[in-house]
């Protein structure tokens, strides 16, 4: 009888990852599958047929030094706890045989090897081998991962782009982002930020086994999206001195920060912020097979002596000051990971909130989670992991104190404030979803009103926010809006609630913030007196211009506060509302966007009417994970007020379905950048 051997092993790459949804990963050129599910593998004999009834075949599959030894069956059941594997009886090739592996549904992710023996008579041996990289599966019920609909595993596992919210509760500023997870080395960069990390450098054997969890996984990774400990994929910057690295608003997705990170020998990408952070490990989760949304909570409380309370300070003129440790954040980006949490019960698990944004440690390292939204949301804060650390986050009240030479002359509380709104993008829409409720009780608007120390009333249209006191009540009343080129319009109202005549000092302070800073020298101000009579209401208009705000602002918030005080009692009372300026998006424009084809050119034309009150120059950046390679870039000349500006875009796609084009105008001679986008439907014919 002649001697068997294998002459080739077919690893079947397009059709295992057409059926195991990791088709997009093909620019890897490495087979991708998903755990819980069979792939198939086909062998090339030479020197006969392969015969049942003599011969048999046994795989060896190996991640690292650990490895399990399969016998090949002709029995088609999978287990969903041990490596099988088999032929189909049915449809067997004796020449050219195929081979069905399949893995436990908890099996560890990573890159596999694996080495393919045929054994005939007397002992003989030939060998053929492989290797393949094996994903969490949200499509396997049997997998932690497991999430139930469709439409989730769309957006959350394969979609490779979304948006970001940033701005405040009132004007939420969606911001475009690729997370570029098809884009080429990007599946390698999430892979070695594996290999890369402490645990794995520390223990191979367990860090492997501990794979098996995406709990594990998700600690490992929060912890090395930040490189405060190892070395991590990037460096955080909160100075506003960027000239080492790139600014962190300069960013339009992750495929440019993974891929020049694992370039670099890993070394930390400069620079990133909490949005950044974030849509990062939304990314690294998404290629691993976690699905994982991106999340903002607007007024992000930062407590650092854990007792629940944020101290807000402001002089007697109404300027803000910086005298607490603690601090409340505009917006903080943080991301969900969807996963059974096997070591808390099945009532915690779904969403888990991981954080990667450098604040505190845990377990003597910077990351943070996964915490589970139901215990975040029912306060139990004696679960894993960092439960109390999110809560506050989310939960925190406001004590606003009003100073004057270290002596407290007011104090009121607010309850409602911190946690405001918690929101991500909608399933498969290109809009906010508020997912508040998922994090916390909300109060009915009767209840909420009545049980504040300080009255905080707000509607879509007026933005405003008033105090209480004894004597006289002040509110502070945003026209509309605010809106890149116009003036910031406002009224601020005050009310004597005596029967007394009261003349009233009335301080308003205008200070540019950062999102997660306290507010900057005062660029705006108005002080004066004013009479009132019993009873009386009296409005005062108030408008800030164009030219007072457009080069301090920039990108930035304001912080708008108004401080009355009774000149009689020396009572004051103070209002404040901190707000952003809503900037034009660009306008893109696609010929036949409702017949975007595979392969095929088409056009595209951005279009952008400068809103400011003075010329501006910028560059013009065009990306698109399937849509561009790489990125196109366009330098604009001075543009006058008012004017306007056209550029024609070429592409070719390289990827079906879903699309963003995204398009960002940075500009030279203010600090802001403006957005626009458009999602496009790529078919194959």
């Amino acid at each position: 009888m002649e001697d068997l051997s294998i002459q080739n092993v077919n690893l079947e790459v397009l059709e295992n990852m057409e059926r195991h949804k990791t088709k997009g990963f093909i620019s890897s050129r490495a087979l991708v599958v998903r755990r819980g599910a069979p792939f198939a593998v086909s062998m090339q004999l030479g020197g006969r047929l392969f015969n049942p009834k003599v011969d048999s075949l046994r795989i060896k599959i190996m991640l690292g030094r650990l490895y399990a030894i399969v016998p090949v069956t002709f029995s088609k059941k999978i287990s969903s706890s041990r490596w099988k594997a088999f032929m189909d009886p049915k449809d067997l090739n004796l020449q050219n045989p195929t081979i069905y592996i399949s893995s436990p549904a908890s099996a560890s992710v990573g890159r596999y090897r694996f080495q393919l023996c045929v054994f005939s008579q007397g002992g003989k041996r030939s060998c053929g081998f492989g290797k393949f990289t094996l994903l969490c599966n949200p499509w396997c019920s049997e997998d932690a991962v497991y999430i139930p609909f469709e439409d989730q595993r769309e957006e959350y596992v394969e979609s490779d782009s979304g948006l970001l919210f940033m701005g405040t509760a009132k004007n939420v500023v969606s911001r475009p982002w690729s997370f570029d997870q098809y884009e080429h080395g990007v599946l390698e960069a999430c892979l070695n930020l594996l290999q890369v990390s402490p645990q794995h450098q520390k223990n191979r054997r367990r860090d492997y086994l501990n794979r098996s969890n995406p709990v594990y996984i998700g600690r490992v990774v929060s912890a090395m999206i930040n490189s405060e400990d190892d070395r991590g994929v990037l460096k955080g910057n909160w100075s506003n001195n960027f000239k080492k690295g790139v600014h962190p608003s300069a960013w339009t997705g992750s495929g440019d920060i993974l891929k020049q990170w694992a370039q670099s020998g890993y070394s930390p990408v400069k620079y990133g912020q909490c949005w950044v952070f974030a849509a990062v490990m939304c990314t690294v989760l998404r290629v691993l097979g976690i699905p994982c949304r991106v999340i903002t909570n607007f007024n992000s409380a930062h407590d650092t002596n854990d007792n629940l309370v944020i101290e807000e300070y402001y002089s007697e003129t109404g300027q803000k000051m910086k005298r607490s440790n603690d601090s409340i954040w505009n917006f903080h980006v943080w991301v969900e990971g969807w996963m059974a949490r096997q070591d808390l019960g099945t009532e915690m698990n779904g969403w888990q909130v991981l954080d990667p944004t450098p604040q505190e440690r845990s377990g003597g390292v910077f990351c943070c989670g996964p915490a589970p939204v139901k215990a975040i949301k029912n306060r139990l804060i004696e679960l894993r992991y960092d439960v109390p650390f999110v809560y506050a986050e989310v939960n925190a009240d406001v004590h606003t104190i009003i100073l004057s030479q270290g002596k407290v002359l007011s104090m009121s509380k607010d309850t409602e404030r911190v946690g405001s709104l918690i929101c991500t993008k909608a399933v498969g829409f290109p809009r906010m979803q508020n997912v508040t409720s998922d994090y916390k009780f909300i109060k009915s608007p009767t209840s909420t009103l009545s049980s504040r120390s300080s009255s905080t009333i707000s509607d879509e249209s007026t933005l405003r926010r008033g105090i209480s006191s004894k004597g006289v009540l002040v509110f502070l009343n945003l026209d509309k809006t605010p809106v890149a080129g116009e003036p910031v319009r406002f009224t601020v109202q005050v009310v004597n609630k005596d029967s007394v005549t009261k003349t009233i000092k009335v301080h308003v302070n205008a200070q540019a913030k950062e999102y997660n800073n306290s507010p900057s020298d005062t660029f705006w101000e108005n002080h004066g007196v004013v009479q009132l009579a019993p009873m009386e209401v009296k409005t005062l208009q108030q408008e800030i211009s164009p030219a007072q705000y457009e080069d301090v602002v920039g990108d930035d918030m304001i912080n708008l506060a108004v401080v009355v005080e009774d000149m009689n009692s020396e009572e004051r009372v103070l209002a404040s509302e901190e707000f952003n300026i809503a900037s034009p998006e660009l306008i893109i424009e696609v010929a036949d966007e409702h017949s975007i084809a595979l392969n095929k050119e088409h056009v595209a034309m951005v279009t952008f009417t400068n809103p400011f009150s003075h010329p501006v120059t910028g560059v013009l950046t065009v990306a698109g994970a399937g849509l561009i390679q790489g990125k196109l870039q366009f330098r604009m000349s001075p543009l006058p007020p008012g004017g306007r500006v056209q550029q024609h875009i070429t592409f070719i796609p390289g990827m079906v379905g879903m699309k963003m084009l995204q398009a960002s105008l940075s500009f030279t001679n203010i600090r802001s950048t403006i957005r626009g986008f458009k999602m496009l439907s790529v078919r194959s014919v």
